[in-house]
């Protein structure tokens, strides 16, 4: 098994997709899972600290957890099939070793709440992880972009970074929009 952190969330600028972006501890790898937006938001909330009035899901999840006699000692993606991830949360209760299926993202957002590792297969690491060369620094008028494109969540969109958006938006035929596609 790999031990990996939250490098970081990133948003794509195009479809507005996220990915939460796991790096090996011990090497210039990473690896990319696809979130959605919610999820996403859980992650950052707790990496940034931001306390919710309410208790979110991962939170009442750690709560229930530890009111049952529960603690989670790590979570591992174990699997990939047909490009989806596979996840297990391991348990300790009452010294009985316990795995529960579990979306990869729910896992990491329960993972960063409890503060406990995050795992991946080796199999599902050798196969999928980025290995970056060198990491250039970021010039001072673009985003910080990963392999993938995409950009840190949260960092203003100015300078170059911009350019790749604005032909996009230059590419659009606006005398198309509304009319019916098929007539």
């Amino acid at each position: 098994m790999v031990e990996t952190r939250v490098e970081s969330i990133r948003v794509s600028l195009v479809t507005q997709n996220r990915a939460v972006i796991l790096k090996d501890i011990n090497a210039e790898r990473y690896l990319a899972v696809w979130i959605d937006a919610y999820v996403a938001e859980a992650i950052a909330m707790e990496l940034q600290q931001v306390v919710a009035p309410r208790p979110m899901t991962h939170d009442l999840l750690r709560n229930v957890i530890g009111e049952l006699g529960g603690s989670v000692t790590h979570v591992l993606i174990n699997d990939l099939h047909e490009g989806i991830y596979f996840a297990r949360v391991v348990l300790d209760v009452a010294g009985r070793h316990v795995e529960v299926d579990s979306r990869p993202s729910d896992a990491i957002a329960l993972a960063v709440r409890v503060r406990v590792p995050i795992f991946i297969e080796d199999e599902v690491m050798a196969k999928e992880a980025v290995v970056l060369e060198s990491t250039p620094a970021p010039s001072s008028l673009d985003r910080p972009r990963d392999d993938l494109g995409l950009v840190a969540a949260g960092e203003e969109a100015t300078g170059e970074g911009m350019t790749v958006f604005r032909d996009f938006i230059n590419s659009l035929d606006f005398d198309d929009l509304g009319k019916d596609k098929e007539s």
